[in-house]
């Protein structure tokens, strides 16, 4: 088709689209095109705005490596990712959920961890947490044989693989269901921390006077045959930034119970052992997992899994950063 306007541009190609045979396809692509043409109509893009769009673009794929996700990155930030599960979950976007984002820092090859052991692999200075958790079908009845991942940051604002000094899969574990539906393990209490700000993503923020914290949060990825895979996170409803999460990913649903316990016994020395079978694994050696004057938190959460495909997402990372670590910038609120 020769064009003769720029109505004409628009027409050509959704007259192209409907060449391709997958319905979904046509449906995806046909949509796709009348609103990206519709935007550069409303906001009169300049070419110099479409080359630096296009150069945004590229670059998110150049900074997208085996340890970082610079396009799902700018997804959390946009907003997409939460819509995306708030969209397809909850009995697609009717009802309360405890799915949440995926993330930028899953591995799937966690070790598979026994019931009530640490994941702390790596000396990690922190607060002992406690973690029990439980998982559901809609009726309330427990999962029993799903695999539960867990991963979370360390309180320096690293996830293991951005962090060359932390042992590899350092607060990442894989836990199985009992008959009760449980898992519990040991870890520390995360801290909040830093996106990383050096590419489009960080631009953005700055553009717009946001800060590029997440509150603190533990992962869980939850898969069992006959359910669709659970994605979750829950968040510390203490943390300074659980109303302004740079990623918009905090729900209703996940604000967790982080409860602190002081002058109380911590759970029994088999939870409590670190990796190496010591008590201290996974603290700054002030806490011995069983002084009950020193302070440790709980946390217990219970999850549902609705009826789907089980299949596991792709993993947006696939290994561990070297050489030196990271310097993590924080950018301030305007």
């Amino acid at each position: 088709m020769i064009i003769h306007n720029q109505q004409e541009v628009t027409t050509a190609v959704l007259k192209e689209v409907e060449r391709a045979p997958d319905p979904r396809t046509r449906e995806l692509l046909s949509a796709l095109v009348r609103h990206l043409h519709d935007f550069a109509r409303e906001v009169r893009l300049t070419e110099g705005e479409f080359r630096e769009a296009c150069a945004l673009v590229a670059e998110m794929g150049r900074l997208t490596n085996e340890s970082h996700n610079e396009v799902v990155v700018m997804c959390g930030s946009l907003g997409l990712s939460t819509l995306v599960c708030l969209l397809n979950n909850g009995n697609n976007g009717q009802t309360e959920t405890t799915a949440n984002l995926l993330g930028p820092f899953w591995r799937p090859e966690s070790p598979l961890t026994e019931d009530g052991g640490s994941i702390v692999r790596s000396p990690t200075p922190g607060e002992p947490m406690f973690v029990t958790a439980t998982v559901q079908d809609p009726a309330g009845n427990p999962i029993a044989g799903a695999e539960v991942d867990v991963w979370h940051s360390s309180t320096e604002g690293f996830y293991e693989n951005q962090d060359p000094g932390q042992a590899n899969m350092n607060l990442r574990g894989k836990f199985i269901t009992g008959s009760d539906g449980r898992i519990r393990f040991r870890s520390i209490r995360p801290a909040g921390y830093p996106i990383p700000v050096e590419g489009p993503v960080g631009r953005l923020l700055r553009a717009q006077g946001r800060h590029n914290m997440r509150p603190a949060h533990v992962h869980f990825l939850i898969r069992k045959d006959g359910f669709k895979t659970h994605i979750s996170q829950v968040y510390s409803p203490d943390d300074p930034n659980i109303d302004t999460d740079v990623q918009f990913g905090v729900t209703a649903a996940l604000v967790g119970n982080y409860k602190r316990h002081e002058n109380e016994p911590a759970p029994d020395a088999g939870i409590a052992a670190g990796p190496d079978g010591g008590p201290d694994a996974g603290n700054d050696g002030g806490n011995d997992g069983g002084n009950d004057a020193a302070p440790w938190y709980s946390l217990d959460q219970t999850f549902v899994m609705e009826p789907g495909d089980s299949s596991l997402p792709r993993a947006p990372i696939t290994g561990k950063a070297s050489g030196e670590r990271p310097v993590l910038a924080v950018l301030e609120r305007k």
